[in-house]
């Protein structure tokens, strides 16, 4: 897995990504709702930075399964 490659400039004939984001985000609020009874608010406990701490490293986890799944486990 070479993070380092240069990508090609955009060609920009795709999907709006924005649209696809805000509907994520309302379910993702939804989710929250069905599961804690509430959206996520301030001053509920958690510390916050730990919480998207541990979620950063998820993510980072799951795009290195991705990426290594693409190129069929060549690193």
């Amino acid at each position: 897995m070479n993070a380092w490659v240069d990508e090609p400039e955009p060609i920009g004939n795709g999907d709006a990504v924005y649209f696809k984001v805000i509907n994520d985000i309302s379910a993702r609020a939804s989710v929250g709702i069905d599961r804690y009874g509430t959206m996520l608010k301030t001053n509920n406990g958690r510390d916050a930075l730990m919480d998207a701490y541990a979620e950063a490293i998820d993510l980072v986890m799951y795009i290195a399964q991705a990426i290594m799944e693409r190129d069929n486990g060549n690193v």
